[in-house]
């Protein structure tokens, strides 16, 4: 019996539009697995209907870029209205992870993963890490590498405050689009395995 196809969503918000160069290599990188739907949401325009999306989803990426120290406050404001979702276990064991960008190299981007990692903590959420190790940390490294900020929690990324999206590094969306493939690959998991348990456990009966 064919599984049903994962469905993951990506959702963001974009400030100067770095985040979203990041939040399209999220989806680009995610399309890439088979039996994998995906979809995006600007979480500072949401409708009923990207309300709907989001909990019907079988994993949520949630992106924002890094201000003072945490995610955006058109973020904030989306995760503060989730906790209706929140209150109902809407969003139970779905899959989760997070980008985020910042002018500076570190630029506190840690605080946005973990705050990310939180908010999937609180609605029963299972949180994917990058999965790769730190690139650009020997000699024979170079700022090319993937995941050359050296972040493990989700994808970070570096955009210089006196150049547009256009200017977002290479490596940076490269380490996006491998965040959107592991955690399309992790979605497709969990939905043969639900299915394979829902038919065994039939079987059974």
């Amino acid at each position: 019996m064919q599984s049903p196809p994962a469905t993951l969503v990506v959702a963001y918000h974009g400030g100067r539009g770095h985040t979203a160069a990041l939040a399209a290599a999220v989806v680009t990188g995610a399309e890439t697995v088979p039996d994998v739907e995906v979809r995006e949401v600007r979480v500072d325009e949401m409708t009923v209907a990207q309300w709907r999306n989001l909990d019907e989803s079988t994993a949520i990426v949630f992106g924002a870029p890094t201000y003072m120290g945490t995610a955006s406050a058109a973020f904030h404001t989306f995760a503060e209205a989730s906790s209706r979702r929140q209150f109902v276990r809407r969003w139970q064991d779905k899959l989760a992870a997070g980008f985020t960008n910042s002018g500076a190299k570190a630029g506190d981007k840690s605080g946005t993963l973990g705050y990310f990692a939180t908010l999937a903590a609180q609605h029963g959420m299972t949180w994917i890490n990058l999965g790769l190790p730190a690139g650009w940390n020997k000699s024979s490294g170079s700022e090319f590498d993937v995941n050359r900020l050296g972040f493990f929690a989700g994808a970070a990324a570096q955009s210089n405050v006196d150049e547009g999206p256009a200017a977002v590094h290479q490596a940076d969306l490269a380490t996006a689009q491998h965040l959107g493939r592991r955690v399309g690959e992790h979605a497709r998991v969990v939905v043969a395995g639900r299915q394979a348990l829902a038919v065994r456990e039939e079987l059974t009966r």
